[in-house]
């Protein structure tokens, strides 16, 4: 758990990122990924299948901002909760220009 005041005002901003996304997509799950020295990233998939992620800078500020905003956590990001995340034709030809030289949509 976040422990100074600073620690505390990062959860609460992240917290409302998290809100505002989950308002913007008819509610919203998400997962806890360490991401190294750089922190732990939240990752957040709506209920219409958008996604996004925040960056906390650890793991203790990520899980007290996912309990004040409500948010559903996810122990692993399995194929059952990647199937909820909704990829159009942008993300398709993005990895497919990085994969196999297609366009890179840069």
């Amino acid at each position: 758990m976040a422990e100074t005041k600073q620690e505390e005002r990062r959860a609460a901003r992240l917290a409302k990122e998290i809100k505002a996304f989950s308002k913007a997509h008819g509610g919203a799950e998400g997962h806890l990924a360490h991401i190294g020295q750089a922190g732990t990233r939240i990752v957040l998939v709506g209920t219409d299948g958008g996604w996004g992620d925040l960056v906390a800078k650890s793991y203790g500020i990520a899980q007290q901002a996912a309990e004040k905003a409500g948010l559903t956590l996810h122990e692993e990001f399995d194929g059952e909760f990647a199937a909820k995340v909704a990829t159009g034709p942008y993300e398709w030809t993005r990895m497919a220009g990085i994969q196999v030289g297609g366009p890179s949509n840069s």
